[in-house]
């Protein structure tokens, strides 16, 4: 795309800032430009080596902002005034030509081939020997892929969005499946919010008619439901910008040696394996897992149930798990990830503790079975009202349906509600503590959402009695929205 309007990109491999020193060292370099990133610890590290390298070799280094996670935030209360500024500038449309930059800034390089290097340790997967396996049923990528998805879900797919996203199998067609997207930047995060404004006004200015007017009402609240989820992205991103350790750190101190990790004995480390790859015994979670691992991709509600079925019913610190899931998604956004799955772990403080209830999950989600016998065929022939607990099912039931638990399929790897009961009493009793009350509240402060009805937030108080305000003195109504 860049060779089209006539700019050459060259592209080297190494560490970071010896690529650039090897660079500079070729083609002075005037200045750096990019853009800004809440990566991981690793990535943070690279940052500051650069920034380093830029001041000792007299470089101006300019990051960009991408989307609403503001740098040094100091206030979390302004946060959304923020979001609103970052968003509200039109979208440039992508440059046609730029011609007029040939040959500028590249002086002296060889455009057609790439230097030689010096050994710095960077290998590819092929010189070290690996098999890398592509998931087989993973979405694919590129800037058209993303500009038609945007569009199909705009123009219809939304249209049952509320009433689809929390079921794993119909979430696959009614969510907008943009996340991956949005994490490589094929599509930016400013141009999906116009795209949602664009459609919404579209909407409105539409004639009313009966034919219309429910469709119309359903798609509308489809996208403010939608663009919700759009500031909720930045908001976590936002929390690793403000707190990097999130990546290593339970945020709550309190939490510090609440679960052993499961890496560190063979029995632990059997069940995170038979979590990581869908063969817990508890259809609903292997199913979800299976199509994660095939895919790169569950829906919402089930990601949070697959955290806390590691977290809560095994009881498995959430750092291991928080890798396999970082590996396995597809739209892995580290700002994203590791808020989210300390929130969903318990760890946060200032979170309402989610157990989920796999069982119950299936059934309100996969009432007829379907997605659990597409994803665990093993299962596919014993009757719906076996298929999410199989283990009480009557032997005779398990031979007619060749799946004998034990053989064809595994029993569960933990009594389900022994283990959410500990987990409910050992969670409960942790908030309890007056200390980690007092650190959950400043844990508030710093990230906690600005919503009244989410993270931690005290209920508002009971509304006095209504009493006579003289109309001179009454409060602005419309201020009083914002």
């Amino acid at each position: 795309s860049l060779a089209k309007v006539g700019l050459p990109l060259l592209v080297r491999t190494g560490r970071m800032p010896h690529v650039l020193a090897a660079i500079h060292a070729n083609t002075p370099i005037a200045s750096l430009h990019s853009h800004e990133e809440t990566g991981n610890g690793l990535s943070y590290a690279r940052d500051i080596a650069v920034a380093a390298w830029c001041r000792q070799a007299s470089v101006a280094w300019t990051e960009v902002p991408q989307n609403a996670v503001v740098r040094r935030l100091k206030n979390r209360d302004v946060w959304s005034d923020y979001w609103l500024k970052r968003m509200a500038p039109v979208p440039l449309p992508a440059p046609w030509q730029l011609a007029e930059y040939h040959g500028i800034g590249v002086r002296g390089a060889d455009l057609t081939s790439s230097p030689a290097q010096a050994d710095d340790g960077i290998r590819s997967p092929i010189e070290l020997g690996m098999t890398t396996v592509d998931k087989p049923l993973r979405q694919r990528g590129g800037r058209k892929a993303g500009v038609a998805l945007l569009a199909s879900f705009l123009a219809d797919r939304a249209l049952h969005y509320r009433k689809g996203m929390s079921s794993p199998q119909l979430g696959a067609d009614v969510c907008s499946r943009l996340s991956p997207h949005l994490a490589f930047g094929t599509l930016s995060m400013r141009e999906v919010v116009h795209a949602v404004w664009r459609r919404r006004d579209a909407l409105l200015a539409e004639p009313p008619s009966v034919h219309t007017a429910h469709t119309t009402t359903q798609m509308l609240q489809a996208l403010k439901s939608f663009e919700s989820r759009l500031h909720w992205h930045c908001h976590f991103m936002q929390k690793l910008e403000s707190q990097p350790n999130f990546e290593h750190q339970n945020l709550h101190k309190a939490a510090n040696g609440l679960r052993p990790n499961p890496l560190a004995t063979p029995k632990l480390h059997t069940q995170h394996l038979a979590w990581a790859s869908g063969h817990t015994g508890v259809p609903m979670v292997d199913a979800c897992m299976r199509m994660l691992n095939a895919t790169g991709w569950v829906n919402f509600r089930m990601r949070a149930m697959l955290v806390a079925f590691s977290s809560y019913h095994l009881w498995h610190h959430w750092q291991p798990a928080a890798q396999h899931l970082a590996q396995a998604f597809l739209d892995y956004e580290p700002g994203i990830h590791y808020p989210q799955i300390q929130m969903q772990s318990g760890t946060t403080g200032i979170n309402t503790p989610r157990i989920y209830n796999p069982i119950k999950q299936a059934r309100d989600q996969d009432p007829g079975g379907q997605f659990v016998r597409q994803w665990c065929p093993e299962l596919a022939r014993l009757p719906t009202e076996h298929i999410f607990e199989p283990w009480l099912a009557p032997t005779s039931a398990q031979t007619q349906a060749s799946c004998v638990i034990d053989r064809d399929y595994p029993a569960p790897i933990v009594n389900l509600k022994t283990a959410a009961a500990h987990a409910k009493d050992q969670i409960w009793a942790l908030r309890a503590n007056a200390v980690a009350q007092l650190e959950a509240k400043g844990i508030y402060i710093k990230h906690g959402s600005r919503n009244p009805n989410r993270e931690g937030r005290p209920k508002p108080k009971k509304p006095a009695k209504p009493r006579a305000i003289h109309p001179e003195t009454a409060p602005n109504r419309q201020a009083s929205l914002f």
